[in-house]
C-alpha cells in the first residue's frame, strides 16, 4: 500500500471526526463551569487533596529546624557570633592528619570551634549507652560524675545504663535537661559474651525506643572517666575512634580478624585505621544499621563455631572498613595512661581508662 495514498484518502474523515469530538468536549466543559457551585466544588476538592508535591520536597518541608543538623543536605542557621578568623595559609594543625582520603574530618584539639558547633547543634538530644553488667557497675558512679562535667555540657542528654543490677545504679546529681534511664538486661557467664551481646542489645533498644527519643547515639565503655571536653564536635552520621594502641601502626600490624572463615575477616592488604570498640556512634539510624549488621555477623560466626579475635571490636572494624565513617575521633578521645606515655601531639586527654584489675573485674 502506498502510504501517501492512505494519508490522502483516509485521514480526512478520521481527522474531522476527532476535531468534532474535541470541540464537543470543550463546549460541555464550559457548560459545567456555568452551573452554580460546580466550579467552587471542584476547587474545594482540589484544595483538600493538596498540591502534588515530589516526595523529596515533602520530606524536606516536614523537617523542622530542630532536625536540620540530621539532614546532610540542610545547613543549620547560627546566630550572629564573633570568633577568630581562620587563615587559609596558616592551618590549625600541621603536625597530624586532619582529613581522611574519603574527606571525613579527624577530630583533634585546635581544629574546631566549640561555640560555632554548639550553635549548630542546639536543640539536639544525645543518647549515651553504657553497659554496667556484673562487677562493672562499680565504675558507673565515676563515669556519670565526670560525664556531667565534660560530656555534651549544655545539651540534652539521656544516659542509657544497661545493667543486671538496677538497684546498684548510683544517684548522681544531673544538670537540667539530662537524665539516667536504667535498662535491665541479663548477664552472661563469660565477659566475652557480654561484650558481643552489646551489639544485639543496642540494636534492639534502638528500634524500640532510641529512634523516638534521641537524635544521636554515643556508645561508650563504662570503665573509663572523662577528663576534658567531649562535645558536639564528635557528632556525625557515623563516627569511630582511633584505638590508642594502633594510631601509628601500619595496617599489617592491626589486630583484625585474619581467619577467612569469620564474618569479621579483613585481608592483610586492606584497612584504613584500627577503631576502638569502646567509643563509636552516630545518628540512631546509622547506629542501628551498624549494630544490627555486627550482631548478625556474630550469629553466623557462632553457628560456625567461631568467635572473632577481639569479639565485637573485630566486627566493628569490618563494618567501618566497608561503611566509611563520616568523622573519625583522634586518640584524644580514648586513651590508656597505663599502657603508654602521652605523645606531644596529644594536646588533651579527654576520655581515659580507669586503672583496674581486669582478671578480678571480669570474673
Amino acid at each position: 500500500m502506498d502510504p501517501r495514498g492512505f494519508w490522502g484518502k483516509s485521514a480526512s474523515p478520521w481527522l474531522c471526526g476527532f476535531l468534532l469530538f474535541a470541540a464537543c468536549l470543550g463546549f460541555y466543559s464550559n457548560i459545567f463551569n456555568l452551573i452554580p457551585g460546580w466550579g467552587q466544588r471542584r476547587e474545594s476538592e482540589s484544595q483538600e487533596a493538596g498540591p502534588v508535591v515530589p516526595q523529596r520536597m515533602l520530606e524536606t518541608r516536614q523537617c523542622s529546624d530542630r532536625d536540620s543538623h540530621l539532614d546532610p543536605c540542610r545547613v543549620p542557621k547560627v546566630p550572629r557570633m564573633l570568633y577568630p578568623n581562620v587563615q587559609l595559609l596558616n592551618p590549625m594543625r600541621a603536625d597530624v592528619l586532619v582529613l581522611t582520603p574519603w574527606f571525613a574530618p579527624i577530630v583533634w584539639e585546635g581544629v574546631f570551634d566549640s561555640a560555632i558547633l554548639d550553635a549548630q547543634f542546639r536543640n539536639t538530644t544525645i543518647g549515651l549507652t553504657v553497659f554496667a553488667i556484673k562487677k562493672y557497675v562499680v565504675f558507673l558512679e565515676l563515669f556519670l560524675q565526670t560525664a556531667e562535667k565534660h560530656f555534651m555540657v549544655g545539651h540534652r542528654v539521656i544516659y542509657y545504663v544497661f545493667t543486671d543490677r538496677p538497684a546498684d545504679v548510683p544517684r548522681v546529681p544531673l544538670a537540667e535537661g539530662r537524665q539516667v534511664v536504667v535498662l535491665e538486661v541479663r548477664n552472661y557467664a563469660r565477659w566475652q559474651e557480654v561484650s558481643m551481646h552489646r551489639m544485639e542489645m543496642i540494636s534492639n533498644f534502638s528500634q524500640q525506643r532510641f529512634l523516638h527519643e534521641v537524635d544521636y547515639l554515643v556508645c561508650m565503655d563504662v570503665d573509663m572517666k572523662f577528663c576534658d571536653h567531649v562535645g558536639v564536635e564528635i557528632l556525625s552520621p557515623l563516627f569511630g575512634t582511633l584505638h590508642p594502641g594502633f594510631y601509628g601502626a601500619a595496617r599489617e600490624a592491626f589486630t583484625y580478624e585474619r581467619r577467612p572463615q569469620s564474618q569479621a575477616y579483613i585481608p592483610r592488604d586492606e584497612g584504613d585505621f584500627y577503631y576502638a570498640g569502646g567509643f563509636f556512634g552516630g545518628s540512631v539510624v546509622e547506629v542501628l544499621q551498624l549494630t544490627t549488621a555486627c550482631h548478625q555477623a556474630m550469629v553466623v560466626d557462632q553457628a560456625n563455631g567461631l568467635e572473632a579475635v577481639w569479639h565485637d571490636e573485630s566486627h566493628l572494624n569490618k563494618y567501618l572498613l566497608y561503611h566509611k565513617p563520616t568523622k573519625v575521633l583522634s586518640p584524644e578521645y580514648l586513651w590508656d595512661e597505663q599502657m603508654q606515655q602521652r605523645p606531644p601531639f596529644l594536646r588533651k586527654l579527654r576520655y581515659v581508662a580507669v586503672p583496674k584489675n581486669h582478671a578480678e573485674i571480669r570474673q
